[in-house]
């Protein structure tokens, strides 16, 4: 078999895992930021300054937020049930050294501290959450399109091949819903008006960038005869063409529709398309193509995963668009995002009933059609992993209360209640912001050339991929090659942001 076929081989005809390991991986990220930003209160409480090293800064964001994620999804991954409570065990030993030092100086008993705790204002105009999210869901993809084609990455966490829930299954679902966060239908301001069509105008204008990645994904992998799982997507198509092709048709369908009602439209094409799927022969069609046998002659034969997965993925984006802008709706205390976090928890729980109904009544998780049950799996976990980067948040706010002074960067500003000038287009100013900080923070450097950071991850892959025979590799070697190539994508990021460089003109 030939080193090709060999790799091709490796990441198919695999089934996933369960929900149960997958729920325990998503908890390690808002674990890791917890302690990253618990170390820096503390060190601030011993020191009496921040860290303003851009040097020890990277080295300390390397080491925490993404070192801790590599060896999970490699050599710890046997193990993965027990990382959660083993971190969460070192954030709340750094949370009562904190305590116990600033305690002498409280004046009040904890009860109290918690009752003002919920009162305390949060700058409305920005939730850190949100880019934390989007951020993780892109390091998590990095590491993975790489990690894969080790022998040391499960297998059950690669791609499933028809059914099944592997954690790349729900990262490209992921990618989707944190892109529809932040689309401009989101961000648009209600009291601002703007022509019905401007937002489409505007999505037309900026996938151009991922026609053009997708295209030169697909003559890069052609030409060099880079290996492929064909049932992924198909022959010619990729996950560009996806991105792009469902942020074009979401816009027009918001441009005709009220975004508020995006929910209805989600649900209506998730369930008439999972209809479709079990009434007519489409699906025999997408898993065994139009003779029956897996045939490739002709472009929707070639490319039918790609092109009519395209209606779950549109589902997914149109249901993120909804809770997009119901995290967008002002909640500026404390005590506004504890309720929303509770209702959120309430519409999880809803979604993993209608997934257990979905998936026996109408067909299992199916990444490879993006059925019925594979949206609702998505926006559920999609939904789970951002309620915890929020209670992440308000953690790190309650801490830097009882540390006066203390400072997170990428973390949630205390500021002002908005204002009434806000109803006429002013915006609140929040009383301190940490920007100044923001300049030694690996998050804030890859969020601002996220779409750079994915680009560099995905070239290097295939440099690695040429290079290295990635199927016999030893331990010792991948994880040294691991590192070695997410510690050198992150620098990267890093001196960029540094010099205030952002890679992006259109």
């Amino acid at each position: 078999m030939s080193q090709k076929h060999l790799k091709e081989a490796f990441i198919s005809n695999l089934n996933g895992t369960s929900l149960l390991e997958i729920s325990a991986g998503l908890v390690l990220a808002p674990l890791c930021l917890l302690c990253r930003g618990l170390l820096l209160i503390l060190y601030y409480l011993h020191y009496g300054k921040h860290l303003r090293s851009r040097k020890y800064s990277l080295l300390l964001d390397f080491l925490v937020l993404i070192c801790p994620l590599l060896f999970c999804c490699t050599v710890l991954s046997q193990i993965i049930f027990f990382m959660p409570p083993i971190i969460a065990t070192l954030g709340a030993g750094i949370f009562c050294v904190i305590y116990s030092q600033k305690k002498h100086e409280i004046q009040v008993p904890f009860r109290q501290i918690v009752k003002d705790f919920q009162k305390t204002p949060l700058d409305p105009e920005y939730i850190p959450a949100i880019t934390v999210f989007r951020v993780y869901v892109n390091v998590l993809t990095s590491i993975s399109i790489l990690a894969v084609d080790f022998p040391q990455y499960p297998r059950r966490y690669a791609k499933a091949e028809t059914y099944g829930t592997g954690v790349m299954d729900l990262g490209v679902g992921a990618f989707i819903f944190g892109n529809a966060l932040v689309c401009p239908e989101v961000r648009c301001k209600s009291y601002v008006r703007q022509p019905k069509f401007s937002s489409l105008a505007k999505q037309l204008f900026s996938v151009w960038p991922l026609i053009f990645l997708g295209i030169g994904r697909l003559l890069s992998v052609k030409s060099l005869e880079y290996h492929e799982h064909t049932s992924e997507y198909g022959v010619h198509w990729n996950f560009f063409f996806t991105l792009a092709f469902v942020r074009l048709v979401a816009s027009l369908l918001l441009a005709i529709f009220p975004k508020t009602k995006s929910w209805v439209i989600a649900i209506n094409l998730a369930v008439l398309y999972q209809l479709i799927l079990n009434t007519t022969s489409l699906k025999m069609f997408i898993l065994h193509g139009s003779n029956g046998r897996d045939t490739r002659v002709g472009f929707l034969n070639a490319n039918r995963e790609g092109l009519l997965s395209f209606f779950g993925y549109l589902a997914i984006y149109m249901a993120s668009v909804q809770v997009g802008l119901c995290l967008l709706k002002c909640r500026p205390s404390v005590r506004g995002w504890t309720e929303a976090v509770c209702f959120s928890l309430l519409i999880i729980c809803v979604l993993f009933v209608f997934l257990h109904v979905s998936q026996v009544y109408a067909d299992p998780v199916s990444r490879r059609m993006a059925n019925l049950s594979y949206c609702i799996w998505v926006v559920a976990h999609c939904l789970t992993l951002f309620l915890c980067f929020v209670v992440t948040d308000l953690t790190l706010v309650f801490t830097k209360l009882l540390v006066k002074g203390a400072s997170v960067p990428c973390c949630w500003d205390i500021g002002k209640p908005p204002s009434t000038s806000r109803r006429h287009g002013m915006e609140a100013v929040p009383v301190w912001k940490e920007g100044k900080l923001s300049h030694i923070c690996l998050i804030s450097a890859i969020n601002k050339n996220q779409l750079l950071f994915f680009l560099l991850a995905n070239v290097m892959t295939g440099a690695i991929n040429l290079l290295i025979d990635t199927v016999r590799s030893k331990a010792a070697f991948t994880l040294c090659i691991l590192h070695l190539y997410m510690f050198f994508s992150c620098l990267i990021m890093h001196v960029l942001h540094a010099k205030n460089i952002v890679l992006k003109f259109w």
